[in-house]
């Protein structure tokens, strides 16, 4: 077990199951955000956390949540912890998490949200199962179906709360939260804080802990000046984008950082397996193997070093021309430590981020607090590489023909071209070069799948509600947001979208709201005016966003059920 590890997590009062599968994990100590939370959780008390996106807040509640409740308690009666979160996405994620975090402990967890089947949801449900992670839409469906028993609820945790209140969420976290006990522990997290956030933590909370991790101002000329690029890549896809990018860059020497020592040694594995030169370099290995890695750096054997954060403080290696963030550092202060290792004494650095769909925000945390822009490229292709190569072999060749001394190969080349075509005999050349070189394409490979990063949220809405009750501000939010899709449309104009279900299916305007931004991954100030008639629903979007939520809404329909979706057509309902 790390010393280093077990001292951090131990001494703000978890139990020793939780710290050593935090150990196993590579986890290597607390961020300030759960260094703040756990303490007053583990007490149960109630907590209002404020902390950016990305700074370990799934573990600071999760954490002390699984330590809260009684392992093997009896599942019969209703899930004991509830977390609410605004989409799909960040319920699968959190509930891996918790699964992750909860095995030692015998601790079972259900993630539900639109688009799932209810049959199979259901089923886990009867079953019994200790903590439910749901976005707010789906909570309330099952609610309602009286299929969620919220009675022995222990905990309630609102992740991600401006979030879901930016959503459309404030009326179902007000019905949801009214059917729970009210000895429960109420959890609040929020990147901002605004008055409405304010607002439900004063109703529902009581003498929470309020903590705020405020970002740490940079001296002037702190981040380095280096070239800094993100790519949006989906997770299954990022060890071959992590690949497409360094043949692209081909760097002196790189930093490739993760955010365990679990996932180094993994990355570590597959890189060499690849045929890339790598070292290892976390809080769970020796001085003597650290230094023994640093050698093979400094004198060139290794061109990778894979490591955590940790592992890397103050790092200086004269080689290092890049810096490659294969996760999204927690804390956009801990970017600014990564790229630091380069663009140092007037040396070009280049700083790379391979960043999934989801983490877009993290990118924009990060941006605010360097005021530098971080470029958003797309993934290089089969074609790129294959020119990319190319030009590496003519470079090769022009160096050969300015340094000279051909002359011993020129009777090679005379031979030959009494037989063949002089301009086939070079391009043979070049083909064994590349082959040699190993440079040789694959033409059958696939390209990775582009990812389009979530929509950004357009400003918080002037007039927006401040201190209102829950159902009074989603009322008032409504309008605002329609009108707000019109105002600013999208210079590529507006699409009507037909969904084939009303009034009569009981579909509501935060139904369409919540299904899209939930399903789609876009914000709500790029949907517009929406109708909703007894048997279908006519819903305006940004034009150049339809066709990404016709194949959501396919995907998932409105409240669970499929429904017809397709572009709306004046004087026609149906098909």
């Amino acid at each position: 077990m790390s010393g280093e590890a077990s001292a951090g997590f131990a001494a703000l009062g978890l139990e020793p199951r939780l710290v050593e599968t935090l150990t196993t994990l590579g986890y290597e100590e607390p961020t300030p955000i759960q260094e703040a939370s756990i303490p007053p959780l583990l007490e149960g008390r109630d907590l209002v956390g404020q902390a950016a996106t990305g700074t370990g807040k799934t573990a600071a509640f999760a954490l002390p949540l699984l330590q809260r409740l009684e392992a093997g308690r009896s599942k019969a009666r209703g899930p004991a912890a509830l977390v609410l979160v605004p989409t799909r996405e960040l319920a699968m994620q959190v509930a891996e998490a918790v699964h992750r975090y909860g095995r030692p402990l015998g601790v079972s967890v259900l993630p539900i949200y639109g688009g799932q089947s209810f049959t199979q949801q259901l089923r886990v449900l009867k079953r019994g199962v200790n903590v439910v992670v749901a976005t707010p839409g789906r909570a309330l469906d099952h609610l309602n179906r009286r299929t969620l028993d919220l009675g022995a609820l222990q905990v309630v945790v609102l992740d991600e709360a401006d979030e879901m209140l930016d959503m459309g969420f404030a009326e179902d976290l007000e019905a949801i939260l009214a059917a729970t006990p009210e000895d429960r522990q109420t959890v609040l997290f929020s990147a901002t804080m605004p008055p409405r956030i304010a607002a439900i933590a004063e109703r529902h909370l009581e003498n929470p802990v309020q903590i705020r991790i405020a970002r740490a101002q940079l001296p002037e000329g702190a981040v380095p000046l280096v070239r800094q690029t993100a790519y949006i890549v989906p997770r299954a896809h990022k060890l071959a984008a992590l690949g497409r990018v360094l043949d692209m860059e081909s760097p002196e020497a790189a930093l490739v950082f993760c955010r365990t020592r679990n996932e180094v040694d993994e990355l570590t594995e597959k890189m060499n397996a690849h045929g890339y030169r790598s070292e290892a370099l976390h809080g769970g290995m020796t001085q003597e193997q650290r230094e023994r890695v640093m050698k093979k750096l400094r004198s060139g054997t290794a061109d990778l070093l894979i490591a955590t954060d940790v592992a890397a403080r103050g790092l200086d290696i004269s080689r290092l021309s890049h810096v490659i963030n294969y996760d999204v550092p927690n804390a956009p202060e801990s970017y600014v430590h990564r790229i630091g290792r380069v663009g140092r004494a007037g040396r070009e650095g280049v700083a790379i981020t391979l960043a999934e769909p989801r983490e877009h925000r993290f990118l924009k945390n990060i941006e605010q607090l360097t005021k530098r822009k971080i470029d958003i490229s797309r993934v290089p292709t089969v074609a790129d590489l294959r020119a990319r190569r190319l030009a590496l072999v003519r470079a090769s060749l022009r160096e050969a023909l300015l340094a000279g001394e051909l002359d011993g190969f020129r009777s090679v080349v005379e031979s030959l071209a009494e037989e063949f075509d002089p301009m086939d005999i070079a391009t043979a050349a070049v083909k064994l070069v590349q082959e040699a070189t190993g440079a040789e394409v694959d033409e059958e490979g696939a390209d990775i799948p582009e990812a389009a990063p979530p929509r950004e949220k357009a400003g918080r809405r002037k007039g927006a509600p401040g201190k209102g009750k829950g159902t009074a501000a989603r009322g008032e939010k409504a309008a605002p947001r329609r009108g707000a899709g019109r105002a600013r449309g999208p210079r590529g104009g507006i699409a009507r979208l037909f969904i084939g279900a009303g009034r009569g299916a009981g579909v509501r305007p935060r139904d369409v709201v919540g299904a899209i931004t939930g399903e789609a991954g876009i914000s709500g100030g790029e949907i517009g005016a929406i109708q909703i008639a007894d048997d279908f629903t006519v819903v305006e979007v940004a034009e150049d966003v339809a066709d990404e939520v016709l194949g959501a809404l396919r995907g998932s329909g409105i409240k669970g059920n499929r429904v017809t979706v397709r572009r709306y057509r004046e004087g026609k309902r149906g098909r």
